[in-house]
């Protein structure tokens, strides 16, 4: 920051550049204590080198003043102009009184210049100088000569590349050369640094020819006009646009935070940090800041003009906290952005309270910090920190005003950020709720199965997959995709996932399973569509509800799959040879579309096949056709024998689009057969003899399995079940017990008639039979077949 140089400033500093006299005006500017400093090295007090001026000065023993750059006790900058007198003692020593200098100190006028200094205008209060035909300086202003850090008689004769032998000079120089030979005027703008500067200023510089009443070019002009503040306003514009562009190019916090920072790195400060509320740093609510406790915030993101951010004291990522009544604290409760200088009560205690802190405000010289409120929608989300040590100027009010705006424009993208990020990973909760956690304990076949959400760019899904475990050791798979995206697509799947189960408890074949479940799909169109009343023809037509569903179920006693699908991709079949094929199943219309058939395919698979269902997430994407897609999962899929985990993740690696833009579900199942030891068929006439002896057979084959203990119970729902097809069904009538996880009974018989529960009166002779087969099984049910009705029952195994 510029400062005030107090009146009686005054200090002294020998030959060895030692302080040995420091006033009170001094200890005012920079809060040292003369104790403090005196005795030490004047150039501790220095936060950046001398002008290159100055220097040679001192080296020469010549009185000098300029701009000087000094380090408060606080450990911030101050800019301020001093000069600097030497003494002679009588020692020889050459001491050197250095106290405030007047604004418009500056080299004399050569009175033999008058005639040409006339015609640049000397009265200009802006640098000027004049050049004669050589582009050697003849005279310069007083403004001219502060700029340059040099008196006219040091510069006289001289050429600009003569007098300061660096860039941009050396382009200066080759500029005047040009106005001297064309006569013609030149405008150049230019920043950088002045020799007698320790700021770097905007110039814009106006080179006119100085011509005789003939027309001749007698020598050249320059005006110099500072033109930093207008430098700095189109910066800032450069900077806000660039924010514009850059800031909010994905629906990530952290990424939104690193562009912030990174904007503002570009031209603007030379540290940035940004740090977010720890509620939303975890995409939750942001809680109200609390002025009477301390607040946890995490480190989201900074970035440096140097490599690394040697300046950060928390990394990326880490929480830290804002102690009460402090500058952050301040700001956060505030609502707006601070401009703190060193000075300022609290930010001496901030910056002391961390060793740390302290410790890098010191060596990397942080002279100016601007920090700035992220808020959004009338909600505090954090705090950025703005912080300059490379660039020499403090931060104006025009700063601030200009770091507020780039904060406002991310903060807005931010909490889109957060308020994505919070909806969908509660759509995503939704939905991996309502999805299996773990595929079941299957002696029919063993399943492994992948369920990727989409990605950022995208809302979560409809996708769902199943395994149900149906009656007779059959298996039912199911793979679904629900249209639409977002929580509404998720609950939509979840209730179609419910009612597949429901359905399949029933034992529905899968194409009349379609079937109720697209009347379902049709019933919640109309009931979630929007209401037509009152609109007219402007009204939408339903279909918003919709979905692609395969069904599957599998019998590992006959090793039969019979699918159905509506509108999904076909399943691939991987025979034990290693030859993979896709089934051709009828299409059928997708879900919700009313009235249309669907078509069940039942095919034989060889022990050990593979089967994989799919959603089309995995084999279509933007930047290829279907048809690639199932290529690459044919071949992913050939010669797969190793484990399925492992082929799972080997089938996505080959398969898996480059930008999924949906959710992608993968499911294979390897089959497996019952061994036929374990499975036990008689066919039985419809004769109440068949009775007993269906009860004897049963009980001898539980016994042969060594399942003794639960020989009494067969023996009753053997009875019961038999009965029952013989007095009300028709033939044939069938017994089969299957040992599988449990001991199933099914008894199959010709008619259609589905029995039903109900409890007896007292003096009814009969109503019972199914009471206790309820009663003594731990499951049981009825299904319909092609040739008539099954029931069965579940008893557990002894050992269990």
């Amino acid at each position: 920051m510029a400062g005030r140089v107090p009146e009686d400033l005054a200090v002294v500093v020998d030959d060895a550049g030692t302080i040995t006299e420091w006033s009170a005006g001094a200890r005012q500017l920079l809060g040292y204590e003369a104790e403090e400093v005196v005795g030490h090295p004047a150039a501790e007090l220095l936060a950046a080198e001398l002008p290159e001026t100055a220097r040679r000065h001192v080296a020469e023993g010549r009185r000098w003043a300029t701009e000087v750059a000094l380090r408060h006790r606080s450990g911030g900058r101050i800019v301020v102009r001093l000069k600097a007198i030497p003494l002679v003692d009588g020692e020889d020593a050459r001491p050197w009184l250095v106290t405030a200098a007047p604004e418009h100190m500056a080299g004399p006028v050569e009175p033999d210049a008058q005639a040409l200094w006339d015609l640049t205008l000397a009265q200009l209060p802006v640098p000027v100088a004049v050049y004669d035909t050589e582009a050697r300086l003849v005279a310069a202003n007083e403004v001219m000569t502060r700029v340059m850090g040099r008196s006219v008689a040091e510069m006289r004769g001289l050429t600009l590349r003569e007098i300061e032998p660096t860039p941009p000079f050396d382009e200066y120089d080759r500029l005047q050369r040009q106005v001297l030979r064309t006569g013609e005027p030149l405008f150049h703008e230019n920043f950088g640094q002045a020799p007698g500067e320790v700021r770097g200023h905007a110039w814009s510089m106006f080179l006119s020819p100085l011509k005789d009443g003939s027309g001749a070019v007698r020598g050249l002009s320059a005006a110099v006009f500072d033109t930093t503040e207008q430098y700095w306003a189109r910066r800032h514009l450069s900077i806000l646009n660039d924010a514009s562009l850059r800031i909010g190019s994905t629906l990530d916090v952290a990424r939104t935070a690193e562009e912030l920072a990174e904007v503002a790195v570009t031209g603007f400060a030379d540290f940035v940090t940004v740090d977010l509320l720890e509620s939303v740093a975890l995409g939750e609510e942001p809680e109200p800041v609390p002025p009477d406790r301390p607040v946890t915030v995490r480190r989201t993101a900074q970035r440096s003009v140097l490599d690394g951010c040697p300046e950060s004291v928390v990394p990326t990522g880490e929480r830290t906290f804002y102690p009460v009544d402090t500058p952050p604290m301040r700001a956060l409760i505030a609502g707006r952005g601070t401009r703190p200088g060193p000075l300022d009560p609290g930010m001496r205690e901030w910056v002391e309270s961390s060793p740390a802190r302290a410790e890098t405000v010191a060596k990397y010289m942080i002279h100016s910090v601007l920090m700035v409120p992220l808020r959004a929608r009338g909600v505090t989300l954090g705090l950025v920190h703005f912080l300059r040590h490379r660039t020499a100027e403090s931060f104006s009010q025009d700063d601030l005003l200009l770091a507020e705006e780039i904060v406002a424009r991310a903060a807005v993208s931010v909490d889109n950020a957060r308020r994505y990020t919070h909806e969908r990973r509660t759509a995503l909760t939704l939905q991996r709720s309502l999805l299996p956690e773990r595929p079941p304990d299957l002696a029919a076949m063993e399943v492994a199965y992948r369920y990727l959400p989409a990605g950022s760019g995208a809302d979560v899904g409809g996708d769902w997959f199943d395994v149900i475990p149906l009656s007779g050791a059959r298996v039912a798979l199911v793979v679904g995709d629900v249209v639409g995206h977002g929580i509404h697509a998720s609950a939509t799947m979840g209730r179609l996932r419910t009612a597949v189960r429901t359905l399949a408890d029933v034992d529905l074949a899968p194409d009349e399973l379609l079937t109720q479940l697209d009347d379902l799909v049709v019933r919640l169109d109309r009931e979630e569509g929007p209401d037509t009343r009152d609109r007219g023809a402007e009204a939408p037509t339903p279909g918003e509800v919709g979905a692609t569903c395969l069904y599957a179920v599998y019998d590992p006693v006959s090793r039969r799959c019979t699918m159905a699908r509506a509108g999904h991709p076909p399943p691939a079949v991987v025979t034990p040879a290693g030859e993979v094929r896709f089934l051709k199943l009828p299409t059928g219309p997708p879900l919700g579309l009313g009235g249309l058939p669907f078509e069940s395919v039942e095919v034989e698979l060889e022990e050990g096949s593979l089967l994989a269902l799919y959603t089309d997430g995995l084999v279509e994407a933007a930047d290829r056709d279907i048809e690639v897609g199932l290529n690459l999962l044919r071949g992913a899929l050939a010669d797969r024998a190793g484990p399925l985990e492992e082929t799972c993740d080997d089938v996505l690696r080959a398969v898996l689009p480059a930008r999924p833009a949906d959710d992608i579900v993968l499911m294979l199942a390897r089959t497996s057969a019952l061994d036929a030891a374990k499975v036990r068929t008689w066919h039985l006439r419809r004769d109440p003899a068949a009775v007993a002896r269906a009860r004897k057979s049963a009980s001898e084959q539980v016994t042969a399995w060594g399942l003794d203990e639960a020989s009494f119970a067969t023996e009753l729902i053997v009875s019961e079940l038999v009965t029952n097809a013989v007095r009300y069904g028709d033939d044939p009538v069938v017994l089969r017990l299957i040992r599988d996880h449990a001991l199933i009974c099914e008894v199959s018989d010709g008619s259609s008639t589905a029995p039903h529960l109900r409890r007896a009166r007292v003096f009814d002779e009969g109503g019972r039979g199914l009471l206790l087969v309820a009663q003594m099984a731990e499951r049981w049910g009825s299904r319909q077949t092609a040739t008539g009705k099954t029931i069965w029952a579940e008893l557990g195994l002894p050992d269990d």
